[in-house]
């Protein structure tokens, strides 16, 4: 009985000691139950490195386009009488052989300009020298066939046979090809910018007179010939501007034989600088007058020469005999959002006006000229070198072939 006994709560002991680890195990279950969900168990693992940020390229740079041209440009072509009668064969004229010997530097530039002082009306009004001069039409011809292509009626000879002269010469122009700027044949005309492209660079032209020694314009016609007058001048340079990249002006101006500037050119060129121009011609002094680089007001410089002299006359001062040809380099670079224009790099090829008992009129490079044809021509040539370079010492002389 004892044994029974005891067998029975053995029994019973092991049947409690089974419920009481079965009720864990449930309480084990509930617990899991209440465990976070398996994707934020996952989140809790390590994660890998974030992604590095790409190192992002350089925006490439903007592509320039470059552009250049070379303008020349020469002083007076003022026809006395005896240079008309150097040229005359029977009926005609011939100018070509005074200009031979520069016509490769004019021809090599992109564009060249010149100032036709005398007025080209033909004989049919009837050929002049001094006071009033009326040139044959031939000289437009050879002015062509040298290489010129723009040339200036603005200056104080270009009423000297009134406007039946000015129109005749614009129409000779005209029927060579040439560009002519200065003088007009109508409102229309005046309102006109003259252009020229050359290389991608377009480049506009303007000329005016200070006078016309005292004949009065037409009344009404006032179109006929530029005056410098202040206002206008800013008026077509500002029309210039929005239609070209580069404008050229020519001034005729200052004082006869004076071989420096007057305050009042240099005050009118630094206007004319202040309002835009980017390169400054002037005439009238029939003598050489320095270079010089302004600086605008609109940030640019500009390259002036006061005068160019004489290129083709017979005056017989040795200064009157001594002109030559301007060269600048005219760079424009462009980008999809700026263009600018930058005027560089200017020499001059000094020049002669050779000629002997009023006859056998030659325009010489004066690095060519002989002593039998200039007496210390080299020194003569060194001593121009030094006066136009009195604003620009770094100015260079052009050597030719010859030399």
């Amino acid at each position: 009985m004892i044994r029974l006994a005891l067998h029975r709560t053995l029994l019973l002991f092991l049947l409690l000691f089974s419920l009481v680890i079965g009720g864990c195990g449930f309480l084990e279950k509930d617990d899991r139950s209440q465990a976070p969900p398996i994707a934020e168990k996952e989140s809790a693992k390590p994660q890998s490195k974030p992604p590095q940020p790409q190192t992002q390229r350089e925006p490439p740079e903007p592509q320039v386009r470059v552009s250049r041209a070379t303008l020349a440009a020469v002083g007076d072509i003022l026809l006395h009488r005896s240079v008309i009668r150097d040229a005359q064969k029977g009926d005609t004229y011939d100018f070509n052989k005074m200009f031979a010997r520069v016509k490769p530097y004019l021809e090599s530039a992109d564009i060249t300009f010149a100032n036709q002082e005398s007025l080209m009306g033909g004989s049919h009004l009837g050929l002049s020298g001094y006071p009033r001069f009326n040139s044959p039409l031939e000289i437009g011809d050879t002015l062509k066939w040298a290489g010129v292509d723009v040339v200036s009626m603005a200056n104080n000879h270009v009423l000297d046979r009134g406007e039946q002269g000015i129109l005749r010469s614009i129409g000779r122009w005209v029927e060579l090809g040439m560009v002519y700027v200065g003088a007009n044949k109508d409102e229309a005309d005046r309102a006109r910018i003259r252009t020229i492209e050359r290389n991608g660079i377009l480049f506009s032209f303007l000329a005016y007179t200070y006078g016309t020694n005292g004949i009065l314009v037409p009344e009404g016609k006032s179109y006929l010939v530029n005056l410098i007058d202040r206002d206008q001048i800013a008026a077509d340079i500002a029309k210039a501007r929005e239609s070209s990249d580069v404008v050229v002006v020519s001034l005729h101006f200052g004082n006869e034989y004076v071989r420096m500037p007057s305050q009042e050119q240099r005050e009118l060129a630094q206007f004319v600088a202040d309002q835009g121009a980017h390169v400054i011609l002037g005439h009238h002094p029939h003598v050489l007058q320095p270079l010089e680089v302004l600086h605008s007001v609109q940030g640019h410089q500009a390259l002036a020469i006061y005068s160019l002299g004489n290129f083709i006359a017979a005056q017989d001062k040795l200064h009157c005999q001594i002109g030559g040809i301007l060269q600048v380099e005219v760079e424009k670079r462009e980008s999809p959002d700026h263009t600018t224009i930058q005027i560089h790099s200017p020499a001059f090829l000094p020049t002669y006006i050779h000629f002997k008992n009023w006859k056998g009129y030659t325009i010489i490079p004066m690095d060519q000229l002989t002593d039998a044809e200039l007496p210390n021509a080299k020194q003569h040539l060194h001593e121009i070198q030094s006066h136009l370079s009195r604003y620009i010492p770094n100015l260079q002389l052009i050597a030719t072939k010859g030399q």
